[in-house]
């Protein structure tokens, strides 16, 4: 069956379109935005939105888990649904192990359609899909958009899963979203339905088998036992007061307006048919424009290769003030990326670029750093990609400084023209890494590692919080040419 555009209901109430047009009209040709820097606040926001809806949910992600927080979500469109919104949920197949179930049942309901985006042929045992089409499934859709009505989108770094919204005891992946009304939010939904209707989105009926005739009701009972108990119960709780959606309906929530564009790859890149000139990395330079002072970069998987790492040493040598966020070898959750990192620290040092590490233990802080450790987490991991330029203009989404985001992955992410919004950003980098970051630096020849704990510099001369063996491992790994993987 041939992928085709599929219509929005006919018009009915919209209290969305109602409020936010009202809103929307004082300020021609920008978008209201506001960050989503509390992890609970974020997942809140989505829920909300769904609830909200009265015609449209469009919703797409790379990864979408079956626990407490995406049954939560699964939940909130699945009573969207049943009032009568039109709901389209689009997930990248890599991360959809043992959910065919669950799939099946949600897109047998008459108005939620799933499709799946350069899905598993062979769906027991996926790895032997690699063995024989690698090239087409080690290319995934990263992008993450929800999006209500047409009129309120969130896009940012968030998955769908407890670890990224404090919901469960593993660690937590400081993130951050940023919700918009306005034109960019029409600019989501639009490339929304370019996705949709790629040949890389097949619907679920074509992959997986019909569900039962039971399934559907089966899920709704199996979903309201997972969020009963009294975990679930503090945290629901947490989620109903949040006012961040109420206030915005009602025009009291504060919202910076600046012009903002979107910023994405173009589906193609699933089937290796795009054009270098297309890629978003090639797009998102030249939305960008030129550097003139400085450039913070927080990345929690920063590959820059031999190109990349030119790039920032000669921003570096012009005089511009470069620093980038990672996360350290303690903190991060893929150590095969740290090896396409770590070899690139001495002559990035060199430069006059400046490293900065996130530490795994951290103490709560401000805004998003605040977030760990808030509700009982003791670990976390850089999960947020962001960057902001001469404190004028911003960037957040999906992409990361690494390999798959520039040539395998497809990616999304807002370019915000607002001083006001890229000048904070730029002093939370400054505050926030002093406190929660490892400062690399080189001494000689050899790297240190500089912790500051209330104005007392602790200094490390192997990677804090690793053992020999992970040292090792990320060595080894440094020496093979597997970059354009990582």
């Amino acid at each position: 069956m041939s992928a085709t555009v599929s219509n929005a209901p006919a018009p009915a109430a919209c209290p969305l379109e109602d409020s936010l047009t009202a809103q929307t009209r004082a300020h021609a040709d920008e978008s209201g935005l506001v960050e989503l820097h509390d992890a609970r606040d974020s997942l809140a926001a989505r829920v909300l939105l769904a609830d909200a809806a009265t015609r449209t949910l469009d919703v797409q992600y790379y990864i979408w888990r079956n626990d407490l927080s995406g049954a939560l979500l699964f939940e909130a469109i699945r009573r969207a649904a049943d009032r009568g919104v039109r709901v389209r949920l689009l997930l990248d197949d890599n991360n959809t192990g043992g959910m065919d179930g669950v799939l099946a049942a949600l897109d047998s309901h008459p108005r939620i359609e799933i499709r799946l985006f350069n899905p598993f042929r062979q769906r027991r045992w996926r790895w032997l899909g690699y063995l024989t089409d690698f090239s087409r499934l080690n290319r995934r859709m990263h992008n993450k958009s929800f999006t209500a009505d047409a009129q309120a989108t969130i896009v940012g770094g968030r998955n769908i899963g407890d670890e990224y919204f404090d919901a469960g005891k593993q660690a937590l992946f400081v993130d951050l979203d940023v919700l918009g009304i306005g034109p960019v939010a029409d600019a989501v939904e639009r490339d929304f339905e370019r996705y949709w209707n790629s040949a890389s989105a097949l619907p679920v009926a074509r992959v997986l088998p019909a569900a039962p005739e039971k399934a559907l009701a089966d899920f709704a009972v199996a979903a309201n036992a997972r969020v009963q108990g009294p975990r679930a119960a503090a945290y629901l709780d947490s989620i109903r007061r949040s006012a961040l959606v109420r206030d915005l309906l009602a025009g009291r929530q504060s919202l910076t307006w600046a012009p903002t564009r979107l910023v994405s790859d173009d589906p193609k890149k699933g089937l290796a048919r795009e054009r270098d000139t297309d890629l978003m990395a090639t797009r998102l330079a030249r939305t960008l424009g030129g550097m003139e002072r400085e450039l913070y970069v927080i990345s929690p998987y920063f590959v820059p290769t031999s190109r990349g790492t030119g790039f920032f040493c000669s921003r570096a040598r012009e005089g511009l003030h470069v620093a980038v966020l990672t996360n350290a070898l303690e903190a991060t959750d893929v150590l095969a990326v740290h090896s396409g990192y770590a070899k690139r620290r001495h002559k990035l040092l060199r430069a006059g670029v400046r490293l900065y590490e996130l530490r795994r233990h951290t103490p709560a802080r401000r805004r998003w750093w605040r977030a760990q450790g808030l509700h009982g987490s003791s670990a976390s991991s850089l999960h947020a990609k962001t960057f902001s330029v001469d404190r004028r203009r911003l960037f957040i989404g999906s992409f990361n400084f690494d390999q798959r985001s520039v040539r395998l992955n497809t990616e999304m992410g807002f370019v915000i023209d607002s001083a006001e919004m890229a000048t904070v950003s730029a002093d939370e980098f400054v505050q926030g890494v002093v406190a929660n970051a490892y400062e690399v630096r080189l001494r000689g020849h050899r790297l240190e590692w500089v912790e500051r704990n209330e104005g007392v510099e602790i200094v490390h001369r192997r990677e804090p919080g690793s053992t020999v063996w992970q040292r090792a491992f990320v060595t080894v790994l440094s020496w093979l040419p597997i970059d354009w993987l990582l």
